[in-house]
């Protein structure tokens, strides 16, 4: 910006650039594609600053959720040219290593072809992105990744909402996003909570990072456990409000309403030079109901507390980070129903990935961690990675079903691979 399946692959694969379906080319009103999106334009809020740029859409940097476009507005046509792009196109996204895992065959795909298009449209806008022009990475990146993920999620929202009956209220799915730092979690859920809100569904994110206790508190943190640098900077188990966040989380799942409000919170990373602090309440957004998705995104979502002897052979650092765990299941975990899980191949890209972005924001002028900084903060890190995502990737988060739970292996590029 990553193996466990959502359900078992489907008798036909999509892995095969073959022949669209009969069904597929009697459609005219597939073709529309290329004119479509080129003619339909953003909205101000979406080509304003809150909106992420190239760069952002392939290097996945932090930024906040931006507001949603209407759909553009369907013209057929008949054109040679266009029927060709769009097979092309289609056979590329029956390529995708995703497509088995989320349900899809090539017939699904045929029928929902349209879904396919305007989702591509729409994100190619809102990452400032030439859809006519994309390249190889942006169209790996939109319609192998961000699409198959959506069409998922869309996929558990209606299987959550069919459990209740006409006039009940339904609370928010809470989908999980358990991904390493610079794994491209924040874009994809940014993508995710876009397209949400393009569809019409009233959705809203938030982050582990959230609930970091305040500076005062890190401080304090840090006093009762001296010389641990686990535990000395944000990050690790034991640094978050989980009292705050437990009751900033049931709050939200009982936005069932129309009229009921409330503000979610949000942590300043920058302040005390860095060191971060609970941003003022002043700036945190407020999200309205009746809320249906809320997007619940961490590094460490899912991870399980280890016998002492394991994270201590890790690190002897982690024995304190390994109690903090188990207060953490009934914080957050329970409130997910749905969970998708980023994997990773190696912890020690979490170290590249962060050195990249360091790198990119002092080309653009913007203070930057120095190489020995960014080894220095991704350090405290590590050891947790090593300790507990051997166990995630085995296991699946705590309380998971295989049905409501997704794994996406990627590769160095950030971009997903076929499943082992």
């Amino acid at each position: 910006m990553a193996p466990l399946h959502a359900a078992p692959p489907p008798s036909s694969a999509c892995s095969s650039s073959s022949a669209v379906g009969p069904a597929f080319l009697a459609r005219p009103h597939h073709h529309h594609h290329r004119r479509a999106v080129a003619a339909s334009c953003c909205s101000p809020a979406v080509t304003a600053a809150a909106a992420p740029s190239r760069k952002a859409f392939l290097s996945c940097p932090d930024h906040s959720p931006g507001r949603a476009l209407a759909p553009p507005r369907i013209t057929p046509s008949s054109s040679p040219a266009l029927v060709a792009s769009v097979k092309d196109l289609y056979d590329f996204i029956c390529s995708g290593p995703l497509v088995d895992r989320i349900g899809y065959t090539k017939e699904k795909i045929a029928e929902s072809i349209d879904r396919w298009l305007r989702w591509g449209g729409q994100i190619a806008r809102l990452f400032r992105l030439n859809e006519l022009q994309l390249s190889e990475a942006e169209k790996v990146r939109i319609y192998h990744f961000y699409i198959p993920v959506f069409l998922w999620c869309e996929d558990q929202v209606i299987e959550h909402r069919a459990k209740y009956k006409e006039g009940d209220d339904i609370p928010p799915l809470v989908i999980g996003v358990s991904a390493p730092q610079g794994s491209g979690k924040t874009t994809l859920v940014f993508a995710l909570n876009y397209l949400f809100r393009v569809a019409g569904r009233n959705s809203t994110t938030l982050s582990i990072d959230d609930f970091y206790l305040t500076a005062k508190e890190q401080n304090e943190l840090r006093d009762r456990n001296p010389g641990n640098a686990l535990l000395e900077l944000r990050g690790n188990a034991g640094s978050h409000d989980l009292q705050f966040s437990v009751e900033t989380l049931e709050s939200l799942t009982k936005l069932t309403k129309e009229g009921m409000k409330m503000k979610v919170p949000r942590y300043d990373k920058s302040a005390f030079g860095g060191r971060g602090d609970r941003a003022d309440p002043s700036v945190w957004p407020e999200v309205e109901g009746p809320l249906e998705v809320i997007l619940f995104e961490g590094w460490m979502l899912g991870f399980k507390p280890l016998p002492n002897e394991v994270v201590k052979a890790v690190d002897p650092q982690l024995e304190v980070v390994n109690k903090n765990l188990e207060a953490y299941y009934n914080a957050w975990d329970r409130f997910i129903e749905s969970w998708i899980v980023i994997k990773i191949r190696e912890p020690n890209c979490v170290f590249q990935w962060r050195l990249q972005a360091e790198i990119a924001m002092r080309a653009d002028g913007k203070p930057g961690m120095s190489n020995e900084e960014v080894m220095d903060f991704v350090s405290r890190y590590l050891p947790a990675y090593h300790a507990y995502l051997p166990t995630l990737y085995k296991e699946g988060p705590n309380g998971s079903k295989p049905e409501q739970l997704l794994v996406i292996d990627i590769d160095e590029g950030r971009n997903p691979l076929w499943g082992n």
